[in-house]
């Protein structure tokens, strides 16, 4: 359990990483071809990385320093998920007209990453 803990702090490196190198493209690289609105769609999905990827850091903090705990590391894994189906939606979609591909599908992808959200905290709150 105690490896699984250590994992959520790495997820959390990784993800404020990603959101960093996310963001600096999106400002620096994608700014000319996004509309304003599709750039404020793209803004959201940074922002709302960087605030779980903060949260998936307490989650590991407060395992390290409490001990195991379910509770911790099913928020954890919640926040993982919201952050790929949040926060890689919003990526996608707002980018949506300079992709090969369609991504219609990542509309109602969101709101379940908006749900791992609030479970995650909510798991937060249970914890014990």
């Amino acid at each position: 359990m105690q490896q699984n803990m250590s994992k959520l702090i790495v997820w959390a490196a990784i993800s404020g990483a990603a959101a960093v190198a996310i963001g600096a493209f999106g400002a620096h690289g994608l700014k000319p071809h996004l509309s304003a609105y599709q750039l404020g769609i793209y803004e959201k999905g940074v922002q709302y990385q960087f605030y779980h990827s903060l949260a998936l850091l307490a989650c590991g903090v407060l395992a390290s320093i409490s001990g195991q705990s379910r509770q911790l590391l099913w928020a954890g894994r919640l926040f993982v998920i919201g952050i790929l189906c949040f926060s890689g939606s919003l990526y996608l979609l707002a980018c949506a007209d300079l992709l090969p591909f369609p991504v219609r599908w990542a509309g109602p992808v969101t709101p379940l990453g908006g749900l791992s959200f609030i479970a995650g905290w909510l798991a937060l709150l249970w914890r014990r």
